[in-house]
């Protein structure tokens, strides 16, 4: 008799990304066949101890001993609740019970830039990061699943932040395609249901059921009303409206990647005119680019920044510096649009 559906449903999730992974490492390995065969990639796992991340560490820890990959997990203690230090102990232990190592805790100090949840995942991806550089790994799995990844869509669409943020969560991103998350397409009940019947014991985080949080107000009221006012299926059409606008935003970034080049002059300063004559969503991101560059931190970079600064170029009438997070400024000087550190 095979697992349960759901257990079979996290297990083939996890084995077709190792296979994605292993796939990648040996596309960047030597082409001397003669070289050292390369030790067998380290996939660490991100755990809190709740439904998600343990289904994903099980399924993790079933499946990599049968393709060849070693199998780890880490747990981040933002020390943002009493007793989380001991609670960040006992994921450990799960995860070594499971089998999984090296399994390590990673304390950190949450600040305040962008607000609380900003911050904390801030700070855990930043925790994560060194974790990944301190043992070597290939990549590090995360358990957002199609619930988390309509939430996000819906944050998005309420901050106004373009189709980039009605994307979502990317299957594959950070430095090297660093992060994988094989639950973009599950719900969080499959997850939930896969631990029970599996018996693994699975932490619920309060501040998940908090509604000082947005994303929890989202998950328990926003959520359900929408699905109370337009009937089941808004969570899969939410996951797949993220997908289709990942694609078009794909391709418009490389469009305004090509197309950058071409706006400069021979000092690298952006032309005004040239820059007016290109489609508003192909500037817009040439715009957003330069001020990253410039130093705007990226996550406090919202559309209406970059509007501003748009107005530069499709409205000028003599009007002063716009101002950006970051200290840096934008400001149209002789025709070229100057984006630097104030």
């Amino acid at each position: 008799m095979g697992p349960h559906p759901a257990v079979a449903a996290i297990r083939l999730a996890v084995r077709r990304v190792l296979h994605d992974i292993l796939n990648d490492q040996t596309s960047r390995a030597p082409a001397d066949r003669t070289a050292e065969r390369p030790p067998s990639p380290l996939v660490l796992v991100a755990c809190s101890g709740g439904a998600d991340s343990m289904a994903l560490a099980s399924a993790l820890a079933f499946e990599a001993p049968r393709l060849g990959v070693r199998a780890g997990g880490v747990t981040v203690d933002h020390g943002l609740q009493a007793g989380s230090d001991l609670r960040a102990e006992e994921v450990v232990q799960r995860l070594r019970e499971l089998g999984l190592d090296p399994v390590e805790s990673v304390a950190v100090t949450v600040g305040r830039e962008g607000g609380p949840e900003a911050a904390a995942r801030d700070a855990r991806y930043a925790a994560l990061d060194a974790a990944a550089d301190r043992h070597g790994a290939a990549a590090i799995l995360l358990g957002h699943t199609r619930d988390d990844q309509a939430e996000t869509v819906l944050l998005g669409l309420a901050r106004g932040s373009g189709i980039r943020s009605l994307s979502g969560m990317a299957a594959v991103s950070g430095a090297g395609g660093r992060y994988r998350r094989p639950f973009l397409h599950l719900d969080r009940q499959t997850a939930r249901k896969a631990c029970m019947v599996q018996s693994l014991p699975v932490w619920d985080d309060p501040h998940n059921a908090d509604p000082a949080y947005t994303r929890s107000r989202l998950r328990h009221e926003g959520l359900p009303a929408l699905e109370k006012a337009l009937g089941k299926g808004v969570v899969e059409a939410l996951a797949r409206t993220a997908q289709l606008s990942r694609d078009d935003a794909d391709a418009l970034d490389t469009w305004a990647r090509q197309a950058e080049a071409s706006v400069r002059d021979a000092a690298g300063l952006l032309e005004c005119a040239k820059l007016y004559a290109l489609p508003p969503a192909v500037r817009r991101r040439i715009l957003r680019r330069a001020a990253i560059e410039a130093g705007a931190p990226a996550g406090a970079l919202f559309a209406r920044h970059i509007e501003e600064v748009d107005r530069l170029i499709t409205g000028w009438r003599g009007q002063g510096a716009i101002n950006l997070p970051g200290r840096v400024v934008a400001q149209r000087q002789g025709g070229r649009l100057v984006i630097r550190q104030g």
